[in-house]
């Protein structure tokens, strides 16, 4: 008997794990995704042009409310309900109509970082790993037994957007290898414990404005986490903001603790921090669009630009 499942996907976690049900022949009469957010540049896959190549009808949040969503689950009766990168918790309600389970996949290595934005604030972190994690849905977020999970690495220059597509990867293979078991109900159930700590929530464009008080390496983490296509690290300097895109350690330089600036040298811009390490600003931009790193080393040759 072909197993039924209604999925709620969006980004690239959805896209490839909904290819990945239907490869396995799960037959999904139904997805619920989202609108594309007119405020956010769409580098991911979309979850609403998966569905049409394969004829699947679409529902979309603000289409839920109006068609009763509860009433549509209960005519389907999916044997699972999974959800994929998508941005809204499921009520309880929903959760129930699933006959066998419904099931969330999260992109950490869970009980660590549970909630919103796993993937940059495992970089914010200098995590050295992060991953995918299979796991029942409850009526708390991203608390319900684990069915499976992989870890990806993360480099000492990846940024989220790497990051995200090794964890989009690691996605795929955990279902893949579990569906098997999950469609025969065999899947294995390890239950989380819950501690302080584990819950982050979202982040916001002004949560990148960088702090030069602190260390170098929390600076670079900070660039990578929030690195282009999310809104971006950035700084006031000569009375303009410039946001800085990509960084790098200059091991072999340290300057010694004292006052954070840029500087220039050998046609290179640097930051230098205030714990004495240096950085390399590989990219950077204001509000005119990006800008010339190399001539803007020749002016900092001359005279370096303070940082606070």
């Amino acid at each position: 008997m072909t197993a039924r499942a209604v999925v709620f996907g969006y980004h690239d976690v959805g896209d490839r794990c909904l290819r990945a049900l239907l490869s396995a022949g799960v037959d999904v009469p139904l997805v619920v995704t989202h609108k594309p957010d007119p405020n956010e540049t769409p580098w991911f896959a979309s979850v609403e042009r998966t569905a049409a190549e394969y004829s699947i009808p679409v529902l979309m949040p603000d289409e839920l409310e109006q068609a009763g969503l509860g009433r549509i689950l209960s005519e389907l009766r999916p044997d699972f309900l999974f959800s994929f990168y998508y941005r809204h918790m499921l009520p309880a309600s929903l959760l129930q109509q699933a006959r066998i389970a419904a099931l969330n996949m999260h992109g950490s290595l869970l009980p660590k970082y549970r909630g919103r934005a796993p993937v940059n604030w495992a970089i914010l972190h200098g995590e050295r790993q992060t991953g995918a994690t299979l796991h029942y849905m409850v009526e708390r977020a991203d608390a319900g037994d684990i069915v499976d999970q992989l870890a990806v690495p993360i480099l000492q220059d990846d940024d989220a957007c790497a990051v995200m597509r090794k964890v989009t990867v690691a996605a795929e293979i955990v279902l893949a290898r579990t569906l098997p078991a999950l469609l025969v109900g065999k899947a294995p159930r390890r239950p989380q414990t819950i501690e302080a700590g584990q819950y982050f929530g979202r982040r916001r464009p002004e949560d990148g404005r960088i702090d030069w008080r602190r260390t170098g390496q929390e600076i670079h983490n900070l660039v990578r986490a929030v690195a282009p296509p999310f809104p971006g690290a950035f700084t006031e300097a000569n009375g303009k903001r410039i946001w800085i895109h990509r960084t790098r350690f200059v091991p072999h330089k340290v300057l010694g603790s004292g006052m954070p600036r840029f500087y220039g040298e050998d046609g290179r811009c640097f930051a230098a921090c205030s714990d004495g390490t240096v950085l390399e600003v590989l990219a950077a931009a204001d509000m005119d669009g990006p800008l010339d790193l190399s001539a803007l080393a020749v002016e900092l040759a001359s005279q370096s630009m303070p940082l606070r």
